[in-house]
């Protein structure tokens, strides 16, 4: 292993990049189409800036770990790697180009034995680019800074985020219509772009929950796979293990409470892939009580999907 730490490697990685990707930050020029990642999505002219600095990054300060990126997959080194990175060098690519706040970078660590697991994440560091606020997590040693975890459980009240990049806007509707209903005039609801994000605002007590239930809809409904990949110009594009690794280990530490769109753990997941295979639902929740209520919200419109289509 590098003689860098986890922790230090993944906090100076996550920062170097933040300084790289700021001045980028509502770029038009960042917004030119430069192919696809490995997980099928469009890679942007700003991603390509941040995975290439991220790669001279490594060479020069850790030539000996590994690491997966959402657009370089798995690069290991000429030898034996004890450690490997997961990063998502801009986790909001969308709201980067549009100079939002929305954006962040997402540095995990794990050990590299085998075939590692959601579990095996050790280290997970974020950093806002736009703000510069850092979330810094290892396993079994808290998160810094400390959470403010909300312990609302009315639904009525909730403030929360989802997704719908690359996704069936009438079927996610569908499935997560009553608690949008439900939340709309007494509490909030938003789309901000960033799982990263979404996640870290649990942490801050600004939002009660991130719901996430893609990948479970195209298990469990027939049909839906062919609606993903029409959205998605013939791939499928939920949640990676590159998106969530460090949140949910940053969320875990919290205290708060993250499975994945049907109430399991998300423990035994593999980290290292992307593409559908390798994606994952999500929900994380501030507190149990609320949790279960979302669960149980998501069960029914799971099933309002599958016996009526929309």
């Amino acid at each position: 292993m590098s003689s860098t730490p986890p922790r230090e490697l993944a906090r100076e990685l996550a920062l170097a990049l933040r300084e790289q990707v700021l001045p980028e930050l509502g770029s038009h020029a960042g917004r030119d189409h430069l192919g696809e990642g490995e997980g099928g999505d469009v890679t942007f002219a700003i991603d390509e800036g941040a995975e290439s600095f991220m790669e001279e990054f490594l060479a020069a300060n850790a030539p000996d770990v590994a690491f997966y990126s959402e657009d370089r997959g798995l690069v290991e080194p000429k030898g034996a790697a004890g450690w490997v990175l997961v990063v998502d060098p801009i986790d909001g690519t969308r709201p980067a180009m549009a100079g939002f706040e929305s954006a962040c970078v997402s540095v995990a660590a794990a050990p590299l034995d085998g075939e590692p697991t959601m579990g095996d994440v050790a280290v997970g560091c974020i950093v806002e680019i736009k703000s510069g606020r850092m979330f810094l997590a290892e396993r079994g040693g808290g998160i810094e800074p400390g959470a403010a975890l909300s312990a609302n459980i009315d639904l009525g009240r909730m403030f929360w985020a989802y997704g719908l990049r690359g996704r069936p806007s009438r079927a996610i509707a569908e499935v997560l219509g009553d608690l949008l209903d439900a939340s709309s005039v007494g509490g909030g609801t938003f789309d901000l772009g960033s799982a990263t994000f979404d996640m870290t605002r649990i942490v801050t007590g600004q939002l009660d929950a991130y719901l996430e239930p893609g990948p479970r809809l195209v298990e469990e409904v027939p049909g839906m796979r062919e609606r993903f990949e029409r959205i998605g110009r013939g791939a499928v594009l939920n949640n990676s293990p590159y998106d969530l690794a460090a949140a949910v280990l940053c969320l875990d530490e919290a205290g708060a409470v993250v499975t994945d769109a049907a109430g399991g753990s998300l423990a035994a997941k593999p980290l290292l892939g992307s593409g559908e295979r390798f994606q994952m639902s999500c929900v994380a929740s501030a507190n149990a009580g609320l949790h279960e209520q979302i669960i149980e919200h998501i069960d029914r419109g799971i099933d309002r999907v599958r016996d009526h289509p929309v």
